[in-house]
């Protein structure tokens, strides 16, 4: 990808100059940005804070694209930050849609991409970056599955891995917080013989994505932002998905 940076932007340029922010909060594990238009986005708190921060400033008031820039930021707390700002514009439920083939709603868990595309996966090599839970399972029967993980547990494989093993796979299933740290651009690169499926709370739910090679969206679209809030603030039980739902599109609906 000649510039990594253009996937960024065009998420940025889509949000609309008029909306602005009217609450945020960083948690320890989830950072959340909610818009003046009532929608919440999420992304996954990277605590890596080695660079200063480019804002100093409440974000409250601001606009909401200005908020979304500080994916840019090294300090990938802040950059956290900027990636719920672009979900709490693009993972709104009237703009959805435009994601394309929607699968019928998931009824039996929260991981929603794993469950959607099980049958589909049999027999073919499958790779994921990020150890999801209860993974082993619910792939149990394809071909050949490698986990590529930033902290690897036992069988996982460490993500400098990425470069050998993704060029050669069938499915590649990508945690979204990849946009934080900004692994994306390139994981999509190695995986282009792939179907790739961007997956999880920090996903963006934007038909922007298919155009830099993702085939199939899977993420929050929250609809109990107080819920999500008090889940952030530890008073509040469950993963971020308990105040929303989890969605699945595709570009166009796969084949078996």
């Amino acid at each position: 990808m000649s510039n990594p940076w253009a996937l960024y932007d065009n998420l940025i340029d889509a949000i609309d100059a008029s909306a602005k922010v009217s609450d945020y909060q960083v948690g320890n594990i989830w950072t959340r940005v909610t818009a003046d238009d009532g929608t919440s986005g999420v992304a996954m708190t990277t605590d890596v804070r080695t660079r200063p921060s480019i804002s100093t400033e409440s974000l409250i008031g601001r606009p909401l694209r200005e908020a979304a820039m500080l994916v840019r930021s090294w300090n990938l707390a802040e950059a956290g930050i900027g990636v719920a700002a672009i979900n709490a514009w693009h993972n709104h439920p009237g703009r959805i849609p435009s994601c394309g083939y929607r699968f019928p709603e998931n009824t039996e868990g929260t991981e929603g991409a794993f469950d959607t595309y099980a049958e589909l996966v049999q027999g073919k090599k499958v790779a994921t970056i990020g150890h999801f839970r209860f993974i082993e399972n619910r792939f149990e029967g394809v071909g050949e599955l490698c986990i590529i993980e930033r902290r690897p547990r036992d069988n996982d494989y460490p993500d400098t891995a990425s470069e050998y093993i993704l060029p050669e796979q069938d499915f590649v299933f990508i945690t979204g917080s990849t946009l934080v740290n900004k692994t994306l651009p390139r994981l999509l690169e190695l995986s282009q013989d792939a179907y790739v499926v961007l997956t999880g709370p920090s996903s963006t739910m934007s038909p922007i994505l298919y155009d830099y090679g993702v085939n199939g969206l899977s993420g929050l679209v929250c609809t109990n932002p107080e819920h999500l809030t008090e889940i952030l603030r530890g008073t509040g039980r469950g993963f971020p998905s308990a105040a929303g739902t989890m969605v699945d599109f595709a570009k166009v609906k796969p084949e078996l």
